[in-house]
Formats: structure tokens, sequence, C-alpha cells
């Protein structure tokens, strides 16, 4: 007889919450697992950006998406003192003509909300931490803090930086800290200020920057502050700070920046780790997606989206090979390596551009920033055209077999 292929997804995040609804479209059999009680409201914003986007209509909740999400105007690059515009890349009318979907702000929480629709409602199973995997004959297990074990075709440790999933495939290896500690804050608004642009504004100074967006169909603004500091910061998504904290990293900086740091009443701070791209992310019938596989600084605004396009082209992997784990994996890291080794590579190097320490340095790169904008305004700036084109849904596995049945 035959039985429905059986993954068990470890994290219940963004990336595991995409590829379980991936999986479920494709009637494959998933279970996933989450050490948090509830799926709640946590993070802050997050920017869609069109490569993210076509995977999520693929998944049937572009409308959804697009209801609470805010339709940027364009990324803006300001100085940090004086507002000068550097560089503009037009984003609302360019981005569906150019890239295929539209580029969208919406708050992580709503986000992950939209996505968990897409899970069944018998696979989720909250309250529940992993704490070894285990490899047997062509099967891998999860085991669990309260003793219960699931048994799979595959294991997909989507549990994040410091991933259990990972470390038992890979062995113990702290992330490094970068030296860069982030302030988070969402600020609501009445009405729409007229301090904060309609766009994604990126204002670079020495050693840090700011990055400010709309949210919540324009009802909030985001704020996303970057520093260097001397001193390791906890890598958490809820270490308290405070809007005194905010306001003494930035003094000096632009009168809009401080009228936005003035009205924010929950402020959050956490330490920027990651790690070096990886050669493998799988052993046996035990992979590896997001952050787990490759954390990356957020200079790029792609973690997120990296972890979603692991999501579909797993999913597309595992439907397309079937009972072939090994043909499936093999297939799934040779499209998504390449992809994120480099957005993991070129957001560092984003980092050490949005900081540099002097004026005139600042002024070079300000000046090259001008020029590649009088070329083509989307190779400047940021210069994340060549990671807004690519499509995941495109992906084919090579040799498919289409059968997502496994003889027992």
């Amino acid at each position: 007889m035959s039985r429905t292929l059986r993954v068990g997804v470890i994290g219940g995040g963004i990336g595991g919450v995409a590829l379980t609804g991936a999986l479920a479209r494709h009637s494959i059999e998933v279970r996933l697992f989450e050490r948090a009680s509830v799926f709640g409201d946590v993070g802050a914003g997050i920017q869609m950006t069109p490569n993210a986007v076509k995977v999520l209509q693929a998944l049937g909740i572009g409308d959804a998406l697009r209801d609470v999400a805010f339709v940027p105007q364009a990324i803006v690059g300001r100085n940090w003192e004086t507002a000068r515009e550097n560089f503009r890349i037009p984003l609302a009318l360019e981005c569906p003509k150019l890239y295929g979907a539209p580029f969208y702000h919406v708050h992580r929480a709503d986000l992950h909300r939209i996505l968990t629709t897409l899970v069944p409602a018998d696979a989720a199973r909250l309250s529940t931490s992993c704490i070894d995997v285990r490899q047997e004959k062509n099967a891998a297990v999860a085991v669990f803090d309260d003793g219960s074990e699931f048994e799979a075709d595959l294991i997909v440790g989507a549990d994040g930086v410091r991933s259990v999933v990972r470390s038992k495939l890979f062995g113990e290896e702290a992330p490094r800290f970068t030296g860069n500690m982030c302030f988070r804050a969402v600020v609501p608004f009445d009405e729409t200020p007229e301090f904060v642009s309609p766009d994604s504004s990126f204002w670079l100074g020495p050693h840090a920057h700011v990055v400010t967006y709309y949210v919540r169909g324009g009802a909030a603004v985001n704020i996303v502050a970057v520093a260097e500091t001397q001193s390791w910061v906890e890598e958490s998504w809820n270490a308290k700070s405070s809007r005194e904290e905010l306001l003494a990293a930035f003094d000096g900086w632009h009168p809009n920046l401080q009228r936005l740091f003035e009205r924010a009443e929950s402020v959050f701070k956490w330490g920027l780790f990651d790690r070096d791209p990886m050669r493998a992310w799988s052993r046996g019938n035990v992979t590896l997606l997001g952050d787990a596989a490759h954390p990356m600084l957020p200079f790029l605004s792609q973690g997120a989206a990296m972890a979603i396009e692991d999501g579909y082209v797993l999913a597309q992997s595992l439907a397309s090979h079937g009972k072939d784990i090994g043909s499936a994996l093999r297939d799934y890291e040779a499209e998504r390596l390449p992809r994120t080794s480099r957005v993991q590579l070129e957001s560092r190097e984003r980092g050490r551009t949005y900081h540099l320490p002097s004026a005139f340095a600042q002024r070079k790169r300000d000046l090259i920033y001008k020029f590649k904008s009088y070329l083509n305004p989307q190779a400047s700036g940021i210069q994340a055209n060549w990671v807004y084109e690519y499509n995941a849904t495109d992906f084919a596995p090579s040799a498919a077999v289409f059968n997502a049945s496994v003889e027992v």
C-alpha cells in the first residue's frame, strides 16, 4: 500500500508557516511544531519585496496581503543630518512592470496571520519545543521536551538563527555578533504626519542608519534604527529599550527623525547576528530552511523573503520527487544555496556602505549613487534589482516524478 509523504516542520515563524502552507497545497501530510503557546502579534514592520510577493500570490494570499499592506512610492536615500536626497528608486508603478509583482510594507504579525490561514486545522502543535533530531532508516525523528516523538520522511528545521536542528546536524556553533544593534518601534498615527514621506526612507549616517516606512495601510510608521556598538546586545525580539535610549543613540540626526522618535511609546532592541554561508543544509532526511540555514543582516530586507522562497521551492521539490527525498533535497539546495549565500554576503556589504564613518567617504558614496541613478534608478542605492527579479515560482525540479506517495 502507499501513504502520503509525511513532513515535520520545526518552527512556526514565517518560513515554517509558509512551508507548511505550501506542502498542504500539494496534499502532503505535514505537522508544524512551535514552542510558543499561540501564534501571536510579534515583531514590527517588514518589507515584502516583489520576489516574495510573487510566492505569496502563488499561494493564494495575494489579495489578503494587499488589504493590510502599504504601497511605498520609492526607496529614498537621505543624508542623516540634512535630509538631502542621494538616490531614489521608484517602486509603486515600476515594480509590477519590472518584476511582476508589487512592493509592500506590512506588519510582521499581519503577514504571519495571513500565512497561518494556509495551515490545515489539525497540522499545528503549539507549546512544543524540539530538543533533538535523529536519523532512522529512510526516515527522521524529532524529539520534543515533553518526551514525545514524531517520525517523518523529512524533518525541516525552520527554527531560527539559534536552530536546535542545525546544531544537531552540524554541531554547536554560536552565531557571530556583528557589532550592530537595532532599535525597533511602530508608531501609530490618526492622521498621516507631514514629516514622514510615503517611501522607504534610508537615512545614512556615520556608524549608523535608520529606515522608516508606513505599515498597516498607512496607519502606523515602522522604525528600524541600526547603530554600531562595542557592547554585546541580546538577540531577541523582546528586549525592552526606551524612547530616551533611542533618542540618545541618534542625537543630532535630522529633526524629522527626532519628531518621529519622540512619539515612540514601545521601543525594543536586539543585537544583529549572522553566520557565514553554508555548503550544505541537509543530512539524510533532515534539512534546514530560513534563518536556520542562512541568517542574514536586514540591510537588504530579505530575511523573511528568503524563508518564503525556501518554503515554496522545497515544497515544489518534494511534491515532484515524492519518495526520493535525496533528489528532492539535492534540487532544493541547488536552487536555493547560491541565491541565499549571495544575499547573505551582499547584506553584510550594505551594512558597511550604509555606515561609512567620514564625511568624505559618505560624499564619495553618494556621488556614486547619483551617477548610477542617472543610468538606472533600479540599480542604484541598495542595488537590489537582482533580488527582486527572481521568481521562485519558476522553479522546476530536475527529473521530477510528480509522485508524493511513499510505499510502506
